[in-house]
């Protein structure tokens, strides 16, 4: 069984396309293999600035032969059917058999189809691969026609088996398959021929070409991080910069450098930010300090100066960008303690939408919200509305128009240079939070509240302006806000009325639509913790539904006691007495909901259920009072049993008309007291 291996050499692939071009290469080639009939037992493929490689193991060396018998029209049908059938299967009418059916007979097909080399098969398959490949952009060069991502050089297409390797022959464009490759632009860049994936990525290694990513990615961070610890420092974690640098580099050469003196005071995050956006480089920290005090960059080659010219040049681009850095922080200092709310009053002049006004309108409604919401979550409403005065204000400061995803980071540090209070600094930072499901939410009263004036007055502007999220559309992040709320509420434990909060924002939303948007958040974000979606919707059923914190107490109570039998079979009692019910009252045309009576009583088992029902709305009611839900629910769940022997001994429907209203009764005690804990009927099952 052949092995395949397929390398698709061009110049360099951005960074951010090569995982994605790697999976696509796999997916297209394993599944045109398959399709054609080709099956294999393993499938890598592999990815560096130059190269897309596939490698594909134990490769059947043809296809089978294939016999298909298809049925087509009636030998009477029109000459148009048969046209049209005959066309479907690449056949003449005299191949055509015609066959006895049960109306009459029946034209069939008997196509036959003789195996396929593998070599035959990938010939054809690899060209259409690389005409269709679905690269985010492409471009063409020279005279030819194909679109390849940047030029694509060569192509090296083998088999290898026990006889040796063969080279699958096929061109796209000028481009010939062939038997060889190159190594390292600079350090390697000679051609040569292999003939095997173990050969080829032997042969790579030795010219300089990490094939594996991953294997690039850690020889990057082990170099950083011992270089970096020999130094007394560490280097600042960061995934996505270590994927990104890894994708820049076939032969990775870590080298560190020192940042010039005049820099070092600047907030470790501008160092941070600028070097990893403008230059590619890891932040290295003093761990004692919290500085930024050094770089790291990645070359991608070995120098006979050990990288020393490399650094040089670095280190001077690097001081021009720190300059600006520099240059916008001392000018926002300056503005910043002469007055913040100068950046503030400008954003008159910055439009949040075209429907819902400025940035400056949309801070007042958040200052007025704020103050409203302040004393649900334990905060000063006075204090909630400065802070919400001043948190966008960095919006307008040179260093966020810069570089804007330090927005809120460098209000706080504005803040405090301002002289505002260290709540109101941290505001600043701590609104915009939770950005995402993995983010931390904020703590502190005052940020609680502004968050949460922030994030519904996004949702209830949007929604009065009728700009919704529709399917996988979701422009302004409403359902990330929407999230917000939730988290924000549930995780400080805040009592609030939410339809009463939404009625408050923007004037003119739908809050009942709102609302129902925020609920379906909810039950995703509940879902996550292994609450059921009917649970939810059990207790969204129940007073006080709109009171987050105290609805996923219920549902929490409510989950944990469908989670024991008692309470999961209390459930089928609960539906078996108020189905009985509900179909006794239609059919009489009556209320079975008071009088019934132990004293007419017959069986054990009735009088048991008489004297539980009595004990749990002795325990139930008071529990919900108190909002002790899981105690109210652990009531209910004692019913089972006296439920369960109720049903199994007694005949409801007795022909005693004074014994079946009693019994009907009873059975609607069953349906009142446990509908206090939750609306039993929502739950599926």
């Amino acid at each position: 069984m052949p092995d395949l291996l397929l390398e698709l050499f061009s110049e360099e692939i951005p960074a951010r396309m090569q995982a994605r071009a790697a999976a696509d290469l796999q997916k297209r080639v394993t599944d045109g293999l398959v399709e054609a009939g080709l099956t294999y037992s393993g499938a890598v493929a592999h990815v560096t600035p130059r190269r897309l490689v596939l490698s594909v193991n134990g490769l059947t060396a043809e296809s089978p032969n294939t016999r298909e018998e298809r049925k087509g029209p009636r030998v009477d049908a029109p000459e148009k059917a048969l046209e049209g059938f005959l066309r479907s299967t690449g056949l003449a009418k005299d191949q055509l058999e015609a066959r006895d059916d049960k109306k009459g007979q029946v034209w069939f097909a008997v196509i036959e189809k003789p195996g396929r080399p593998a070599a035959e098969i990938i010939a054809e398959l690899v060209p259409d691969v690389v005409r269709n490949f679905p690269w985010p952009k492409s471009m063409r060069w020279g005279a030819g026609s194909l679109r390849w991502v940047r030029p694509l050089h060569t192509i090296l297409c083998i088999l290898t088996d026990e006889a040796g390797a063969e080279v699958v022959p096929f061109s796209v464009d000028t481009i010939t398959s062939g038997d060889t490759t190159r190594g390292h632009r600079f350090m390697a860049p000679d051609a040569f021929s292999v003939t095997s994936f173990e050969d080829y990525a032997a042969k790579l290694k030795r010219a300089h070409v990490v094939l594996e990513a991953a294997e690039r990615a850690d020889a990057i961070w082990n170099d950083a991080t011992n270089q970096a610890f020999a130094a007394g420092l560490e280097v600042v974690d960061d995934k996505g910069l270590l994927a990104e640098v890894a994708g820049l580099v076939e032969w990775p050469v870590v080298l560190m450098g020192e940042i010039a003196e005049d820099f070092l005071d600047l907030p470790p995050e501008v160092l941070q930010t600028s070097m990893k956006e403008h230059q590619k480089f890891f932040s290295v920290r003093n761990g004692a300090t919290g500085r930024i005090e050094r770089f790291v960059t990645v070359a991608n080659r070995e120098t006979a100066d050990q990288g020393a010219t490399i650094l040089a040049g670095n280190a001077k681009v690097l001081s021009a960008r720190l300059a600006d850095a520099k240059f916008f922080w001392e000018n926002d200092l300056r503005v910043a303690t002469s007055d913040i709310n100068t950046w503030v009053q400008s954003l008159d002049n910055v439009t949040f939408h075209n429907k819902l006004g400025s940035q400056l309108e949309r801070i007042e409604r958040i200052k007025a919200l704020a103050g409203e919401i302040a004393p649900s979550v334990g905060a000063d409403a006075e204090t909630a509305a400065t802070a919400a005065g001043v948190a966008k204000a960095d919006l307008s400061s040179e260093m966020v128009y810069e570089f804007p995803e330090l927005q809120g980071l460098m209000g706080r540090y504005y803040a405090t240079h301002a002289g505002l209070p260290a709540e109101v600094a941290a505001v600043c930072e701590e609104h915009y939070a939770p950005l995402g499901p993995s983010d931390d939410v904020p703590t502190a009263p005052v940020s609680v509240a502004v968050a949460l004036a922030d994030k519904i007055d996004l949702l209830t502007g949007f929604w009065a302006i009728e700009e919704k999220p529709t399917g996988s559309k979701d422009p302004f992040a409403l359902r990330r806000a929407a999230l917000g709320v939730i988290r924000l509420v549930l995780e400080n434990g805040a009592r609030m009325n939410l339809s009463e909060v939404l009625a408050k924002g923007y004037p003119g939303a739908d809050v009942a639509d709102l609302l129902s948007f925020i609920y379906d958040r909810l039950k995703v974000y509940l879902r996550d913790q292994g609450i059921r979606h009917d649970v939810i919707d059990a207790c969204l059923a129940m007073p006080g539904a709109d009171d987050l914190a105290l609805l996923v107490a219920r549902a929490r109570a409510l989950n944990d006691v469908l989670a024991t039998e008692d309470g999961e079979n209390l459930v089928q009692g609960f539906k078996r007495a108020s189905n009985i019910l509900s179909q006794a009252e239609a059919a009489d045309g009556v209320e079975y909901s008071f009088g019934a009576d132990v004293k007419f009583a017959e069986m054990d088992e009735e009088k048991a259920l008489f004297a539980a029902l009595t004990t749990a709305e002795g325990a139930i009611s008071p529990a919900i009072e108190a909002e002790d839900f899981a105690g109210a629910m652990g009531a209910m769940a004692q019913l089972r049993g006296p439920v369960d022997a109720f049903f199994d001994a007694v005949q409801v429907n007795a022909e005693s008309e004074i014994l079946r209203r009693n019994r009907l009764n009873l059975l609607s005690q069953i349906r009142t007291i446990c509908s206090q804990v939750a609306d039993l009927t929502k739950l599926t099952g």
